[in-house]
């Protein structure tokens, strides 16, 4: 016999478990929510919100020190324990409105709707029920007819190098550090590297060494968005390693030592401080996913579709699962096992239309295929490139290192594809094109939109009339703004 027994039982309370949860609420179920640690988990700690913060103080920083735009600030100082205190913060009021909201729904509303937090590591028992093991040696059994596995991620381990939290690092311990490094690696040169070498490097005060083992950073992007980003890198001092092999690396007192071969050769480094940055992977293994008969395959990934495993009534969603690993996907992914669980028709999820956001230097913002995929996908496209010196909303920012390249189909109606936008506010112009995305809209779409002056998503719109053959500004004059024609 269980403690108590629940309509549908949440493991995690991430942004992918703590979404699902809500929408089981919407539906009237009685739902237990269990987590292990803290409410947000890396959507809100060492994670999204986090690093976010940082990111966007180490831009205002930059900004701040700046002589080129009419004024100088002098004796601008900056203190990493100061910084690190305001994105405890961040963090600590984006926990607490979750909270918050897990206190009141505790509490059953007239149609019998609760949401019960649980405190404690989940294992399954069997097909329908979980033993949660509290920090004080307590277990208590729970039976549900549904369960959502929301179990979240960590970062991922590298083979041959010894993480001690203090000198080498993983995105989980860079924010215990009482100040500045002089210098430091990033082992990994995918987002998440990236978007650190890019805080440290605004703050100015470390000297960063960036591994890569490709022949260049954000491999999975588009040369020219990879280009952009690796060039504001090394303007700001960053040394990029490209086709670099990771020898060793080991703490050696208070510094690292590091050895890497690439085509210069082999080479030794001595920095303060390394950031292994190489991935995530799940939080499954010690689930008992096995006792309720969910298949787990490559790194630990469950194997789901439309998140229902191959028990029917067990779900997994966010990074749980092989999809990407984003906060926007988890949560919606959270809310579709939530509907399915109970018994609704829930719509399915147009990953075609996944956007993304980047913090680099400069901003880099993503939403449907970018032509690197349309070429591996064999899917015909056409792409204009619009140079943000063209972008008015840029000139007024002083800020033109970057554009807009806007991807759509080569044939009438000419669908809309895909969008990339590098530089200032990036962010500001891809949920639209997500949207037109979901519904199969046209570049005509686009040009008829009335869209606000001046803004970056103008830059959007002149993408649109480039590839119509009806711009504002003409290929033929501005060699700044480019017109490809590509088949995929």
């Amino acid at each position: 016999m269980s403690d108590e027994r629940y309509d549908v039982c949440v493991l995690g309370a991430g942004p992918a478990g703590y979404a699902a949860a809500m929408r089981a609420h919407d539906l009237g179920r009685r739902v237990l929510l269990v987590e292990r640690g803290r409410v947000g988990g890396a959507g809100i700690h060492e994670g999204a919100l986090s690093s976010k913060t940082l990111w966007h103080l180490a831009n205002d920083y930059a900004t701040a020190t700046r002589v080129d735009r009419g004024y100088r600030a002098r004796d601008v100082e900056v203190s990493y324990p100061d910084v690190m205190a305001t994105v405890r913060r961040a963090v600590d009021e984006a926990r607490g409105s979750l909270e918050r909201q897990l206190e009141r729904l505790a509490t059953p509303n007239a149609a019998g709707a609760q949401v019960v937090t649980a405190r404690g590591t989940a294992r399954f028992v069997d097909a329908h029920a979980v033993e949660v093991s509290a920090t004080d040696g307590t277990v208590k059994r729970y039976e549900a007819d549904h369960f959502v596995v929301a179990t979240g991620s960590r970062p991922r381990a590298l083979d041959g190098v010894t993480v001690d939290g203090r000198v080498v690092v993983t995105s989980d311990h860079i924010e215990a550090w009482d100040r500045f490094p002089a210098s430091m690696v990033i082992v990994g040169a995918g987002v998440v590297g990236c978007e650190y070498a890019a805080m440290f490097a605004r703050f100015g005060r470390t000297k960063i060494h960036l591994i890569d083992r490709a022949p260049r950073i954000l491999p999975f992007e588009d040369d020219d968005v990879a280009a952009c980003v690796a060039r504001s890198f090394e303007e700001m001092g960053v040394v990029i390693h490209r086709e670099a092999k990771l020898v060793s690396l080991r703490a050696v007192d208070d510094h690292v030592e590091y050895v890497i071969e690439s085509p210069r050769g082999t080479e030794t480094i001595v920095v303060e401080r390394a950031l292994i940055s190489i991935g995530r992977v799940p939080n499954t293994g010690e689930l008992g996913l096995e006792k309720a008969g969910v298949t787990l395959g490559r790194g630990g990934c469950v194997e789901a579709t439309r998140t229902v495993t191959a028990a029917p009534h067990i779900h997994a969603v966010g990074d749980t699962t092989a999809d990407i690993a984003l906060v926007n996907v988890g949560e919606l992914e959270g809310r579709q096992a939530a509907e399915i669980a109970c018994g609704l028709e829930a719509r399915d999820i147009h990953y075609e239309a996944l956007s993304a956001i980047m913090f680099l230097a400069p901003e880099v913002a993503s939403v449907g295929l970018n032509e690197t995929q349309a070429r591996k996908g064999g899917i015909p496209y056409r792409a204009a490139v619009l140079s943000g010196r063209l972008i008015n909303r840029c000139v007024a920012m002083r800020s033109t290192d970057g554009f807009v390249k806007l991807l759509a189909s080569p044939e009438p109606p000419h669908r809309v594809l895909g969008l990339r936008v590098v530089g200032p506010e990036a962010s500001s112009c891809i949920q639209g094109i997500a949207f037109l995305i979901d519904r199969g809209a046209t570049l005509d779409d686009i040009d008829r939109c009335v869209h606000p002056h001046p803004a970056i998503t103008e830059g959007v719109q002149e993408c649109a009339r480039l590839l119509l053959g009806r711009s504002v500004r003409k290929t033929s004059v501005f060699e700044e703004a480019l017109l490809r024609c590509v088949e995929g």
